[in-house]
């Protein structure tokens, strides 16, 4: 399914179906780089404000039925994101695992809190003023984060205590997202082994 380099912590999938057909290939220690083509102006955007707090590389390439509407392309690259991130960290050794994060924009506050534990779990908490930013509807920020927590295997709490404009409020999940996910990547040298009294996550 994915091509890992363990060196350099990367990962490359694609997705073809009725519906889109996607390659992403996601660098867990980038320079922030981000090449992103989609049809989805908004998940571009917030795709490259990801990539670039979370100091990531990404490049994605996507074509979707958007003639439809913007769920399938914004879900099934949600599910390649969380493909590459769990192929690109391997067995896990030596990471910090568990990160929580807050970062403000303008009015708006959001909150992420991950453990990078094989077990997939999400929660959100968000009530945002509109249904839509431009033609993006808020309903696919839940659809995406769920199919990247699911596919990378990852538990992932995300809260936006509170906030008056939409894009703000979404743009400061996605940046507190690359925070959490960069610090919870991080290798502590501390850290002997798997991080977890099991032996294995």
């Amino acid at each position: 399914m994915a091509d890992q380099q363990q060196s350099t912590r990367v990962a490359s999938v694609s997705r073809t179906t009725n519906e889109t057909d996607i390659q992403l290939t996601f660098q867990v220690d980038g320079m922030g780089i981000s090449k992103i083509e989609t049809d989805v102006p908004f998940l571009n955007h917030m795709l490259d404000l990801f990539t670039k707090h979370g100091q990531f590389d990404l490049n994605v390439t996507a074509r979707g039925d958007i003639d439809i509407d913007d769920h399938h392309t914004v879900e099934d690259i949600g599910i390649c994101l969380g493909q590459t991130l769990r192929e690109a960290l391997g067995d896990k050794k030596g990471i910090k695992r568990y990160a929580s994060v807050f970062v403000p924009m303008d009015e708006a506050l959001a909150q992420v809190v991950i453990d990078i534990s094989n077990r997939p779990h999400f929660e959100y908490r968000a009530a945002y003023p509109s249904a839509t930013v431009g033609s993006f509807s808020t309903e696919l920020v839940h659809e995406f984060l769920w199919k990247f927590a699911l596919e990378a295997r990852i538990t992932l709490h995300v809260i936006v205590h509170y906030g008056q404009n939409t894009h703000h409020m979404i743009e400061a999940v996605f940046k507190a997202l690359a925070r959490a996910l960069d610090e919870a990547v991080t290798i502590d040298p501390r850290v002997q082994g798997v991080p977890s009294t099991k032996g294995v996550l």
